[in-house]
């Protein structure tokens, strides 16, 4: 699946709600549903800065794709960084470098955010594509 399919995919699911209500439960499900991230990888180093919540991530290069994995201590971050990592997840570092996340202004995502929660977004972001430029870098 490419990267424009899976944020399609996400576009089209958010569809579904009419309200915002509805959609925060449904980001609250997918953050019930990000895999366990290692109690390992919840070091100072991982946490994403700029995040009112404590958000860790996690990445790994294997087989030419970069791997992320993240937890939070806050629900609807946590399902925040769950819809990144579903975009994001197995693809190049070039991709996720150059990629153009407008899911998240597809679903009124940004819209809906307290200030503090849309920073925290931002900073997710830098810091996955941060990954995925250091990978490059090397």
């Amino acid at each position: 699946m490419t990267l424009e399919e899976k944020q399609q995919d996400i576009i089209d699911e958010f569809a579904i709600y009419d309200d915002w209500m509805d959609k925060y439960e449904y980001i609250i499900e997918l953050g019930k549903d990000l895999p366990k991230i290692d109690e390992d990888l919840k070091t100072d180093d991982r946490l994403i800065e700029g995040c009112q919540s404590r958000v860790w991530l996690a990445s790994e290069f294997k087989d030419n794709k970069m791997h992320f994995t993240a937890d939070s201590d806050a629900i609807i971050t946590k399902g925040i960084i769950g819809l990144l990592i579903r975009v994001l997840d197995q693809e190049s570092p070039e991709n996720i470098a150059k990629s153009d996340l407008h899911f998240i202004s597809d679903i009124g995502l940004h819209e809906h955010l307290s200030p503090t929660r849309s920073n925290g977004l931002a900073s997710m972001v830098k810091k996955i594509k941060m990954s995925a430029l250091t990978q490059l870098a090397k």
